[in-house]
């Protein structure tokens, strides 16, 4: 699952690939914005952390990630 964050003052956004499920990262989200988490916390597919302040978030972008196609085809 593709994740994007916008962070306040940064001029690029965080992109994650997340094997977390939609609803957890949404539980996260909800958390870190309703003041019960100070930080959001989200893990990516290769077992690394990211921590984004609850205080910095600008917009969370929750996605599947589109399907690479591969090979020779015909439009």
């Amino acid at each position: 699952m593709e994740v994007k964050i916008g962070v306040q003052h940064a001029p690029r956004e965080i992109v994650i690939e997340s094997t977390q499920s939609a609803e957890e990262v949404e539980r996260a989200i909800s958390d870190a914005l309703a003041g019960k988490a100070p930080l959001l916390s989200l893990e990516d597919s290769r077992g690394r952390k990211v921590l984004v302040p609850s205080e910095r978030l600008a917009y969370v972008e929750i996605g599947e990630p589109a399907a690479r196609k591969v090979g020779f085809g015909a439009l």
